[in-house]
């Protein structure tokens, strides 16, 4: 993956020093789609290391609020990328971008800033990812499937009770505040985690396509059939 990342981002215009308040930052002038798709793997391939990190350690709460970010970066990249394989670019596809580039702060200070950085409803980029990739014969179903999983994870974001108590056991029954390694709690998230690896090379895929380069892209379909053999799993699981 970070082979790909590396060999992708040297494909765009690369960042340049831009002034910021005191002192100066990267950004990409031409904030472009390709350049966004870039930065969504930087941050997917970092949101990977982290979750194996807390999952071996056993810190399985902040792992699956982890996922729950990949979740939406997953899907943002398959949104992106679609509308290139597709040549389906959309005015909510312009909307996203302008949201996702606009700066945190505009004013001279902190306190100053104005930004309103606009949310783009999870549900339309779900719905457009449905219908343009047509996964199955209910496209409904794979969006209905999707916020379920998002409504789930978020439980873990949010710390709500349900998602709180499955750190809670033992004899005597205490918060496990330092990992439950070990436990039937670990095994279940150590399972979880490989669909996130998988669809994260599935997102690197969409991505090398919507780079239109095919070659790249047979590699990377060649590697998703390695994982699933070494890993023991497949994606129908």
């Amino acid at each position: 993956m970070e082979e790909t990342l590396h060999l992708l981002a040297s494909r765009v215009p690369q960042p340049k020093q831009v002034p910021l308040m005191d002192s100066f930052a990267y950004r990409y002038a031409e904030k472009s789609l390709h350049q966004a798709l870039v930065q969504k793997l930087a941050r997917l391939i970092s949101g990977l290391h982290s979750a194996r990190l807390l999952m071996e350690h056993g810190f399985v709460q902040e792992q699956a609020s982890l996922q729950r970010m990949l979740d939406e970066i997953e899907e943002d990249i398959t949104f992106l990328s679609f509308s290139v394989i597709f040549n389906d670019f959309t005015p909510l596809h312009q909307e996203y971008l302008d949201a996702f580039y606009e700066e945190e702060f505009d004013g001279k200070t902190v306190i100053d800033s104005t930004q309103r950085r606009p949310m783009i409803p999870r549900k339309k980029i779900r719905a457009y990812i449905a219908r343009v990739g047509k996964s199955g014969p209910d496209p409904s179903s794979l969006a209905k499937a999707t916020r379920t999983i998002s409504k789930t994870y978020s439980g873990y974001v949010h710390a709500a009770s349900p998602q709180i108590m499955d750190i809670y056991g033992g004899n005597p029954p205490r918060f496990h505040v330092r990992g439950v390694q070990g436990t039937m709690r670990h095994d279940e998230h150590r399972k979880d985690i490989w669909n996130y690896f998988y669809r994260g090379i599935i997102a690197f895929a969409f991505c090398t396509k919507a780079f239109g380069d095919d070659q790249l892209f047979e590699k990377i379909q060649a590697f998703t059939r390695d994982f699933e053999k070494q890993s023991g799993e497949s994606s129908n699981d």
